[in-house]
């Protein structure tokens, strides 16, 4: 028992030591971690499914998939897997993480494109490098889906219009029968370069009690 401890606290420290984390918030989120599978060694879409917060979220699709995307677990190949272990979950909440203090301007850069790269997979859906018109007018009437006053009709022809001003700031004007492909991810970050992302892009996750996390049916 006391070898499977100590694998355990060097497992611990070398996911501190990759994640930046603290041994504390490794151990916080091994707890939560097992919560959620209910002791198993892996975790399934439905475990995130039945977070009571996540459920009413109108992009927990995307969300939940940002877990099981290879791209955001460090793996060279696309795709998704269908579980996950604790060491992949904590890998994606690593993006969560807010930068520490008096850090190294280049690591704040470094930090900044890693939580970019993060949110530009969970709008480019099919991995190829691209979001397009469609899967952008799929988050964008997602979000809009909890006001009830917002039709199908009124999301697409919103999302279309921000589509179009992207693309103006991007490529520039455009001939009316010009096709636009999407966003690439030099795009993105140039879309997005006023944006503290590195501070803005965090959760509470770490703070939560296990004691009073509540899932639904």
């Amino acid at each position: 028992m006391g070898a499977s401890q100590s694998g355990q606290v060097h497992k611990f420290q070398d996911l501190a030591d990759k994640t930046g984390f603290s041994i504390e918030q490794i151990k916080n989120l091994h707890s939560r971690f097992l919560y959620l599978t209910q002791d198993e060694d892996t975790l399934r879409r439905e475990h995130l499914e039945n977070i009571t917060n996540l459920a009413i979220n109108p992009i927990r699709r995307q969300i939940i998939e940002a877990f099981f995307d290879k791209r955001n677990l460090g793996e060279n190949e696309k795709g998704c897997l269908q579980e996950i272990g604790f060491e992949e979950f904590v890998t994606v909440l690593a993006f969560f993480r807010p930068p520490k203090p008096r850090i190294p301007e280049e690591e704040v850069k470094n930090i900044r494109k890693e939580k970019l790269r993060f949110l530009f997979n969970m709008h480019d859906t099919d991995n190829d490098g691209v979001i397009t018109l469609e899967e952008y007018r799929r988050v964008v009437e997602e979000l809009l889906s909890s006001y009830e006053t917002i039709g199908a009709e009124t999301a697409k022809a919103i999302s279309d219009a921000a589509m179009l001003e992207v693309a103006s700031v991007t490529v520039g004007q455009m001939d009316p029968e010009e096709f636009y492909e999407g966003i690439t991810f030099e795009q993105f970050m140039q879309i997005l370069q006023n944006l503290e992302i590195e501070t803005k892009m965090n959760i509470h996750f770490l703070t939560l009690d296990t004691t009073t996390m509540k899932c639904g049916k």
